[in-house]
Protein backbone atom coordinates (compact mmCIF):
# COMPACT_ATOMS: atom_id res chain seq x y z
CA UNK A 1 0.00 0.00 0.00
CA UNK A 2 1.32 2.93 -1.40
CA UNK A 3 -0.65 5.80 -0.19
CA UNK A 4 -0.38 7.78 3.36
CA UNK A 5 -3.90 6.78 4.18
CA UNK A 6 -2.46 2.88 3.99
CA UNK A 7 0.65 3.16 6.52
CA UNK A 8 0.45 0.97 9.76
CA UNK A 9 -1.00 2.34 12.68
CA UNK A 10 1.51 1.19 15.17
CA UNK A 11 1.10 -3.26 16.43
CA UNK A 12 -2.57 -2.92 15.31
CA UNK A 13 -3.60 -5.92 12.94
CA UNK A 14 -3.60 -5.34 9.45
CA UNK A 15 -7.12 -5.17 9.08
CA UNK A 16 -7.87 -1.94 11.37
CA UNK A 17 -4.81 -0.44 9.08
CA UNK A 18 -6.50 -1.23 5.99
CA UNK A 19 -10.27 -0.44 7.46
CA UNK A 20 -8.60 2.96 8.38
CA UNK A 21 -7.56 3.97 4.60
CA UNK A 22 -11.11 2.64 3.50
CA UNK A 23 -12.92 5.05 6.10
CA UNK A 24 -10.55 7.77 5.55
CA UNK A 25 -12.64 8.08 1.65
CA UNK A 26 -15.23 10.28 2.09
CA UNK A 27 -16.98 8.29 -0.23
CA UNK A 28 -20.85 9.24 0.01
CA UNK A 29 -22.95 7.83 -3.04
CA UNK A 30 -21.64 7.20 -5.45
CA UNK A 31 -18.42 8.73 -5.16
CA UNK A 32 -15.59 5.96 -4.66
CA UNK A 33 -13.98 8.66 -2.96
CA UNK A 34 -10.34 6.69 -3.27
CA UNK A 35 -11.47 3.88 -1.58
CA UNK A 36 -10.68 1.81 -4.59
CA UNK A 37 -7.44 2.84 -5.30
CA UNK A 38 -6.67 1.31 -1.55
CA UNK A 39 -8.15 -1.87 -2.33
CA UNK A 40 -5.82 -1.68 -5.28
CA UNK A 41 -2.49 -0.80 -3.89
CA UNK A 42 -3.44 -3.82 -1.11
CA UNK A 43 -4.25 -6.47 -3.50
CA UNK A 44 -2.17 -5.49 -6.77
CA UNK A 45 1.32 -6.59 -5.04
CA UNK A 46 -0.12 -10.24 -4.95
CA UNK A 47 -1.11 -10.49 -8.47
CA UNK A 48 -4.74 -10.18 -8.54
CA UNK A 49 -6.28 -8.37 -11.51
CA UNK A 50 -8.47 -5.23 -11.49
CA UNK A 51 -11.45 -4.33 -13.56
CA UNK A 52 -12.55 -0.85 -13.15
CA UNK A 53 -15.68 0.49 -14.65
CA UNK A 54 -16.75 4.19 -14.07
CA UNK A 55 -20.32 4.76 -15.07
CA UNK A 56 -22.05 8.15 -15.98
CA UNK A 57 -23.87 8.93 -12.87
CA UNK A 58 -20.02 8.91 -10.72
CA UNK A 59 -19.88 5.36 -9.74
CA UNK A 60 -17.19 3.10 -9.35
CA UNK A 61 -17.44 -0.28 -10.29
CA UNK A 62 -14.52 -2.72 -9.50
CA UNK A 63 -14.08 -6.52 -10.47
CA UNK A 64 -11.23 -8.12 -8.53
CA UNK A 65 -9.47 -11.47 -9.37
CA UNK A 66 -7.02 -14.30 -8.31
CA UNK A 67 -7.26 -17.13 -9.89
CA UNK A 68 -9.29 -18.81 -12.81
CA UNK A 69 -11.81 -21.53 -13.33
CA UNK A 70 -14.22 -23.04 -11.15
CA UNK A 71 -15.22 -22.85 -8.60
CA UNK A 72 -15.81 -18.97 -8.18
CA UNK A 73 -15.88 -17.80 -4.73
CA UNK A 74 -17.16 -14.02 -4.63
CA UNK A 75 -17.41 -11.36 -1.68
CA UNK A 76 -19.66 -8.90 -3.05
CA UNK A 77 -18.97 -5.42 -0.92
CA UNK A 78 -19.75 -1.61 -0.97
CA UNK A 79 -17.14 1.19 -0.21
CA UNK A 80 -19.94 3.93 -0.42
CA UNK A 81 -21.84 5.76 2.37
CA UNK A 82 -24.64 7.72 3.71
CA UNK A 83 -24.22 11.11 4.36
CA UNK A 84 -23.16 11.54 8.24
CA UNK A 85 -25.47 14.36 8.71
CA UNK A 86 -24.57 16.96 11.61
CA UNK A 87 -21.03 17.01 11.71
CA UNK A 88 -21.23 18.78 15.13
CA UNK A 89 -22.98 15.71 16.14
CA UNK A 90 -20.18 13.54 15.99
CA UNK A 91 -17.22 12.66 18.58
CA UNK A 92 -14.48 12.78 16.37
CA UNK A 93 -15.07 13.62 12.55
CA UNK A 94 -16.75 10.78 10.64
CA UNK A 95 -14.02 10.67 7.88
CA UNK A 96 -11.05 11.09 10.44
CA UNK A 97 -11.17 7.11 11.91
CA UNK A 98 -10.84 7.14 15.75
CA UNK A 99 -10.27 4.17 18.09
CA UNK A 100 -11.71 4.50 21.42
CA UNK A 101 -12.67 1.68 23.81
CA UNK A 102 -11.96 -1.32 21.37
CA UNK A 103 -14.03 0.31 18.74
CA UNK A 104 -13.59 2.01 15.33
CA UNK A 105 -15.44 5.13 15.13
CA UNK A 106 -16.18 6.61 11.54
CA UNK A 107 -19.18 6.50 8.90
CA UNK A 108 -18.81 3.03 7.14
CA UNK A 109 -17.25 1.43 9.44
CA UNK A 110 -20.16 -1.32 9.91
CA UNK A 111 -22.25 -0.80 6.59
CA UNK A 112 -19.77 -1.78 4.88
CA UNK A 113 -15.63 -1.26 4.96
CA UNK A 114 -15.21 -3.19 7.95
CA UNK A 115 -15.47 -6.11 5.95
CA UNK A 116 -14.36 -4.96 2.87
CA UNK A 117 -11.00 -4.98 4.86
CA UNK A 118 -11.66 -8.20 6.31
CA UNK A 119 -12.44 -9.73 3.01
CA UNK A 120 -9.30 -8.26 1.52
CA UNK A 121 -7.37 -9.37 4.25
CA UNK A 122 -8.93 -12.85 4.05
CA UNK A 123 -8.26 -13.44 0.39
CA UNK A 124 -4.29 -11.60 0.77
CA UNK A 125 -3.67 -14.40 3.59
CA UNK A 126 -4.72 -16.88 1.36
CA UNK A 127 -3.07 -15.94 -1.55
CA UNK A 128 0.20 -15.58 0.14
CA UNK A 129 0.04 -19.30 1.41
CA UNK A 130 -1.74 -21.01 -1.22
CA UNK A 131 -0.56 -18.62 -4.67
CA UNK A 132 -1.56 -21.68 -6.98
CA UNK A 133 -5.09 -22.38 -5.04
CA UNK A 134 -7.67 -24.02 -7.22
CA UNK A 135 -10.36 -21.76 -8.69
CA UNK A 136 -11.14 -18.41 -8.20
CA UNK A 137 -11.12 -15.93 -5.77
CA UNK A 138 -12.81 -12.44 -6.88
CA UNK A 139 -14.32 -9.14 -4.98
CA UNK A 140 -17.45 -7.13 -6.74
CA UNK A 141 -17.03 -3.70 -4.92
CA UNK A 142 -19.33 -1.23 -5.81
CA UNK A 143 -19.75 2.47 -4.83
CA UNK A 144 -23.56 2.44 -5.24
CA UNK A 145 -25.44 0.27 -2.91
CA UNK A 146 -26.68 2.69 -0.68
CA UNK A 147 -28.57 5.02 -3.36
CA UNK A 148 -30.52 3.77 -6.14
CA UNK A 149 -28.43 0.66 -6.51
CA UNK A 150 -28.85 0.29 -10.75
CA UNK A 151 -25.55 1.77 -11.76
CA UNK A 152 -23.51 -1.16 -8.82
CA UNK A 153 -23.65 -4.59 -8.24
CA UNK A 154 -27.10 -4.50 -10.52
CA UNK A 155 -24.94 -3.30 -13.41
CA UNK A 156 -22.16 -5.29 -12.90
CA UNK A 157 -23.90 -8.70 -12.67
CA UNK A 158 -25.42 -8.08 -16.17
CA UNK A 159 -21.53 -7.00 -17.22
CA UNK A 160 -20.72 -10.87 -15.41
CA UNK A 161 -23.33 -12.65 -17.20
CA UNK A 162 -22.03 -11.37 -20.61
CA UNK A 163 -18.40 -12.74 -19.65
CA UNK A 164 -20.41 -16.00 -19.02
CA UNK A 165 -19.39 -15.76 -15.05
CA UNK A 166 -21.48 -18.04 -13.13
CA UNK A 167 -20.81 -18.10 -9.15
CA UNK A 168 -20.68 -21.50 -7.13
CA UNK A 169 -20.26 -19.33 -3.49
CA UNK A 170 -21.29 -15.56 -2.70
CA UNK A 171 -20.62 -13.69 1.23
CA UNK A 172 -22.11 -10.12 0.81
CA UNK A 173 -20.96 -8.32 3.69
CA UNK A 174 -23.86 -6.26 5.46
CA UNK A 175 -23.97 -6.10 8.65
CA UNK A 176 -25.67 -9.21 9.88
CA UNK A 177 -25.52 -9.56 13.68
CA UNK A 178 -27.84 -7.99 15.69
CA UNK A 179 -27.49 -9.10 19.88
CA UNK A 180 -23.84 -10.86 19.45
CA UNK A 181 -21.34 -10.86 16.82
CA UNK A 182 -22.03 -14.40 15.21
CA UNK A 183 -25.30 -14.63 16.47
CA UNK A 184 -27.11 -14.11 12.26
CA UNK A 185 -26.22 -15.15 8.95
CA UNK A 186 -28.77 -13.93 6.52
CA UNK A 187 -29.62 -16.42 3.70
CA UNK A 188 -32.78 -14.38 1.82
CA UNK A 189 -34.55 -11.26 1.91
CA UNK A 190 -37.62 -10.10 1.07
CA UNK A 191 -38.87 -8.18 -1.78
CA UNK A 192 -40.25 -4.54 -1.94
CA UNK A 193 -42.51 -3.05 -3.67
CA UNK A 194 -43.31 1.00 -3.56
CA UNK A 195 -47.04 2.59 -4.62
CA UNK A 196 -48.53 5.66 -4.22
CA UNK A 197 -51.98 5.74 -4.63
CA UNK A 198 -53.78 8.83 -5.89
CA UNK A 199 -57.69 8.88 -5.28
CA UNK A 200 -59.91 11.33 -6.90
CA UNK A 201 -62.12 13.37 -5.93
CA UNK A 202 -63.98 17.25 -6.08
CA UNK A 203 -62.96 19.95 -4.34
CA UNK A 204 -65.74 22.16 -2.09
CA UNK A 205 -66.19 23.84 0.78
CA UNK A 206 -66.88 22.12 3.47
CA UNK A 207 -70.72 23.78 4.50
CA UNK A 208 -71.99 21.84 0.70
CA UNK A 209 -70.99 18.64 1.35
CA UNK A 210 -73.33 17.52 -1.83
CA UNK A 211 -71.63 19.58 -4.05
CA UNK A 212 -68.19 18.03 -3.22
CA UNK A 213 -67.16 14.29 -3.66
CA UNK A 214 -64.47 13.60 -0.60
CA UNK A 215 -61.66 11.40 -1.75
CA UNK A 216 -60.73 10.93 2.11
CA UNK A 217 -63.71 9.40 2.95
CA UNK A 218 -64.37 7.26 -0.09
CA UNK A 219 -60.69 5.82 0.49
CA UNK A 220 -61.40 5.21 4.14
CA UNK A 221 -62.73 1.80 4.11
CA UNK A 222 -60.16 0.79 1.60
CA UNK A 223 -56.98 1.68 3.04
CA UNK A 224 -58.33 0.33 5.96
CA UNK A 225 -58.57 -2.80 4.29
CA UNK A 226 -55.66 -2.70 3.04
CA UNK A 227 -53.62 -2.14 6.00
CA UNK A 228 -55.30 -4.71 8.22
CA UNK A 229 -55.50 -7.88 5.65
CA UNK A 230 -53.36 -10.86 6.49
CA UNK A 231 -50.89 -11.37 3.15
CA UNK A 232 -49.57 -15.02 4.05
CA UNK A 233 -48.81 -16.93 7.09
CA UNK A 234 -45.19 -16.56 6.36
CA UNK A 235 -42.94 -19.62 5.21
CA UNK A 236 -39.68 -22.00 6.48
CA UNK A 237 -37.67 -18.69 5.87
CA UNK A 238 -39.83 -15.95 5.71
CA UNK A 239 -42.15 -13.74 8.10
CA UNK A 240 -45.65 -13.06 6.61
CA UNK A 241 -45.39 -10.36 4.12
CA UNK A 242 -46.27 -6.72 5.36
CA UNK A 243 -47.79 -3.76 3.86
CA UNK A 244 -47.41 -0.22 5.50
CA UNK A 245 -48.65 3.03 4.81
CA UNK A 246 -45.40 5.45 5.31
CA UNK A 247 -47.42 8.95 4.16
CA UNK A 248 -50.84 10.12 3.18
CA UNK A 249 -51.51 13.99 2.21
CA UNK A 250 -54.56 15.78 1.18
CA UNK A 251 -56.32 19.55 1.32
CA UNK A 252 -54.40 22.46 1.49
CA UNK A 253 -54.17 22.84 5.30
CA UNK A 254 -57.36 24.40 6.08
CA UNK A 255 -60.31 23.15 7.46
CA UNK A 256 -63.13 24.53 5.21
CA UNK A 257 -62.05 23.32 2.14
CA UNK A 258 -63.27 19.71 0.99
CA UNK A 259 -60.12 18.29 -0.92
CA UNK A 260 -60.25 17.40 -4.48
CA UNK A 261 -57.16 14.38 -4.25
CA UNK A 262 -55.45 12.06 -1.54
CA UNK A 263 -52.52 10.70 -2.14
CA UNK A 264 -51.29 7.83 0.03
CA UNK A 265 -47.69 6.16 -0.38
CA UNK A 266 -47.23 2.62 1.34
CA UNK A 267 -44.79 -0.20 0.93
CA UNK A 268 -44.51 -3.78 1.03
CA UNK A 269 -42.17 -6.00 1.65
CA UNK A 270 -42.93 -9.76 0.70
CA UNK A 271 -42.01 -12.97 0.95
CA UNK A 272 -42.10 -15.53 -2.00
CA UNK A 273 -45.30 -16.39 -1.37
CA UNK A 274 -45.99 -13.55 -4.00
CA UNK A 275 -44.50 -12.01 -7.27
CA UNK A 276 -45.05 -8.47 -7.45
CA UNK A 277 -47.01 -9.02 -10.41
CA UNK A 278 -49.57 -10.52 -8.52
CA UNK A 279 -49.69 -8.12 -5.67
CA UNK A 280 -50.07 -5.50 -7.98
CA UNK A 281 -53.28 -7.69 -9.43
CA UNK A 282 -54.76 -8.13 -6.10
CA UNK A 283 -54.45 -4.65 -4.72
CA UNK A 284 -55.51 -2.85 -7.71
CA UNK A 285 -58.87 -5.87 -7.88
CA UNK A 286 -59.34 -4.67 -4.52
CA UNK A 287 -59.89 -1.14 -5.19
CA UNK A 288 -62.11 -1.89 -8.27
CA UNK A 289 -64.20 -3.75 -5.88
CA UNK A 290 -64.76 -0.61 -3.89
CA UNK A 291 -65.51 0.95 -7.16
CA UNK A 292 -62.53 3.48 -6.12
CA UNK A 293 -61.92 6.67 -8.48
CA UNK A 294 -58.35 6.02 -8.47
CA UNK A 295 -54.47 5.63 -10.05
CA UNK A 296 -51.74 3.30 -9.04
CA UNK A 297 -48.23 4.13 -9.46
CA UNK A 298 -45.68 1.46 -8.80
CA UNK A 299 -41.93 1.05 -8.54
CA UNK A 300 -40.22 -2.29 -7.53
CA UNK A 301 -36.84 -2.07 -5.36
CA UNK A 302 -36.29 -5.40 -4.68
CA UNK A 303 -37.72 -9.04 -5.73
CA UNK A 304 -37.25 -11.63 -2.62
CA UNK A 305 -34.42 -14.49 -3.06
CA UNK A 306 -33.94 -17.25 -0.72
CA UNK A 307 -30.69 -19.57 -0.47
CA UNK A 308 -31.30 -22.85 0.95
CA UNK A 309 -28.53 -23.80 2.90
CA UNK A 310 -25.59 -25.56 1.29
CA UNK A 311 -21.92 -26.73 1.20
CA UNK A 312 -20.96 -23.05 1.95
CA UNK A 313 -23.43 -22.16 4.66
CA UNK A 314 -22.97 -25.44 6.78
CA UNK A 315 -18.46 -24.55 6.33
CA UNK A 316 -19.46 -20.52 7.12
CA UNK A 317 -22.06 -21.45 10.02
CA UNK A 318 -19.05 -23.67 11.15
CA UNK A 319 -16.12 -21.19 10.80
CA UNK A 320 -18.47 -18.58 12.83
CA UNK A 321 -18.72 -21.08 15.71
CA UNK A 322 -15.87 -21.91 16.24
CA UNK A 323 -13.81 -18.18 15.97
CA UNK A 324 -16.72 -16.74 17.92
CA UNK A 325 -18.36 -19.91 20.06
CA UNK A 326 -21.62 -18.67 18.80
CA UNK A 327 -24.01 -20.60 16.56
CA UNK A 328 -25.36 -18.20 13.87
CA UNK A 329 -29.09 -18.54 12.99
CA UNK A 330 -30.15 -18.11 9.68
CA UNK A 331 -32.41 -15.32 9.06
CA UNK A 332 -33.92 -13.17 6.05
CA UNK A 333 -35.71 -9.94 8.05
CA UNK A 334 -34.45 -6.62 7.46
CA UNK A 335 -34.16 -4.42 4.40
CA UNK A 336 -32.56 -4.74 0.76
CA UNK A 337 -29.39 -5.87 -0.19
CA UNK A 338 -27.36 -6.77 -3.28
CA UNK A 339 -27.35 -10.15 -2.45
CA UNK A 340 -30.37 -9.49 -4.51
CA UNK A 341 -28.73 -9.02 -7.22
CA UNK A 342 -25.58 -11.20 -6.82
CA UNK A 343 -28.00 -14.52 -5.74
CA UNK A 344 -29.53 -14.24 -9.75
CA UNK A 345 -25.92 -15.67 -10.93
CA UNK A 346 -24.76 -17.67 -8.45
CA UNK A 347 -25.56 -20.80 -6.59
CA UNK A 348 -25.54 -19.64 -3.29
CA UNK A 349 -25.63 -16.59 -1.77
CA UNK A 350 -25.35 -15.29 1.63
CA UNK A 351 -25.26 -12.32 3.87
CA UNK A 352 -22.31 -11.63 6.59
CA UNK A 353 -20.69 -9.27 8.45
CA UNK A 354 -20.35 -7.35 11.83
CA UNK A 355 -23.05 -5.89 14.56
CA UNK A 356 -25.61 -3.95 12.90
CA UNK A 357 -26.42 -1.36 15.90
CA UNK A 358 -24.88 1.37 14.37
CA UNK A 359 -25.70 1.42 11.12
CA UNK A 360 -26.58 4.70 9.40
CA UNK A 361 -26.64 6.62 12.56
CA UNK A 362 -24.31 9.43 14.39
CA UNK A 363 -20.89 7.60 15.73
CA UNK A 364 -21.22 4.69 13.47
CA UNK A 365 -18.52 2.21 14.79
CA UNK A 366 -17.39 -1.26 14.91
CA UNK A 367 -15.46 -3.67 17.30
CA UNK A 368 -11.85 -3.75 16.82
CA UNK A 369 -11.93 -7.36 17.55
CA UNK A 370 -14.76 -8.29 15.19
CA UNK A 371 -13.02 -7.22 12.08
CA UNK A 372 -10.05 -9.48 13.87
CA UNK A 373 -12.22 -12.56 13.74
CA UNK A 374 -14.71 -11.63 10.33
CA UNK A 375 -11.23 -11.81 8.87
CA UNK A 376 -10.49 -15.35 10.45
CA UNK A 377 -14.19 -16.23 9.62
CA UNK A 378 -13.63 -15.37 5.64
CA UNK A 379 -10.23 -17.03 6.07
CA UNK A 380 -11.21 -20.24 7.06
CA UNK A 381 -14.72 -20.18 5.29
CA UNK A 382 -12.41 -19.95 1.73
CA UNK A 383 -10.06 -22.12 2.78
CA UNK A 384 -12.36 -24.76 3.27
CA UNK A 385 -14.12 -24.29 0.11
CA UNK A 386 -11.26 -24.50 -1.98
CA UNK A 387 -9.27 -27.11 -0.19
CA UNK A 388 -11.09 -29.33 1.66
CA UNK A 389 -12.07 -32.79 -0.33
CA UNK A 390 -15.73 -33.69 0.44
Amino acid sequence: MTDSKTAPQGAEPQVVALARALLSCPSVTPDAAGAIEVLQDFLLPLHFSLQVEHTPNGTTNAWIVHGFDAPVFVFGGHVDVVSPGDLSKWTTPPFEPDVRDGKLYARGASDMKGSVAAAACAFARFVREHPDHPGTLAMLITSDEEGDGLEGTARMVKTLRRWGVHIDWCIVGEPSCAARFGDTIKNGRRGSLNGRLVVHGKQGHVAYPQLADNPVHKAAAFLAELSSRVWDEGTEHFLPSSLQISNIHAGHGVVNIIPGELEVLFNIRYNTCWTQERLIEEIEAMARRRDLSCEFFWKSSAQPFVTRPGRMTRVLSEAVERVTGCRPQLNTAGGTSDARFLSTISDETVEFGPMNATIHSINECVGVDELVLLEEIYLETITRLFLDEE
